[in-house]
């Protein structure tokens, strides 16, 4: 076993299971945390009217994609949910038009969801 060990250093093949393994975890945890996103910004989403700036075709409301991306963002650079209020970053929807930053207080938006480990 040792010397298979050793073997594999000595080939490389060690570097290279090495980095498969540890890309794969930042890939299990995205997946794993990628529903509970969708289903915290659904609830954001929840009575909100569709983008209304003029060309969408979206039927998300204004802001939708940067909230998902922020909060899977800091889910998986920090193991946890934000708290408190974050003012999401301006955006520029595909028509390059301005779209305004906006605040989300994550206490009262995610509850008492329990963080996935």
């Amino acid at each position: 076993m040792i010397q298979q060990i050793i073997g594999l250093f000595l080939t490389g093949q060690a570097v290279s299971l090495i980095q498969s393994k540890t890309e794969e975890i930042p890939m299990q945890k995205q997946k794993r945390y990628e529903a509970l996103v969708e289903q915290i910004v659904e609830g954001w989403a929840e009575g909100k009217p569709a983008n209304q700036m003029p060309g969408s075709t979206s039927t998300k409301p204004c802001g939708y994609y940067r909230l998902t991306n922020y909060l899977l963002e800091y889910m998986l650079l920090h193991n946890a949910f934000p708290e408190g209020v974050h003012a999401m970053p301006e955006g520029r929807d595909r028509f390059n038009q301005v779209e305004p930053s906006f605040p989300v207080d994550f206490d009262s938006l995610i509850g008492d969801a329990e963080f996935p480990l």
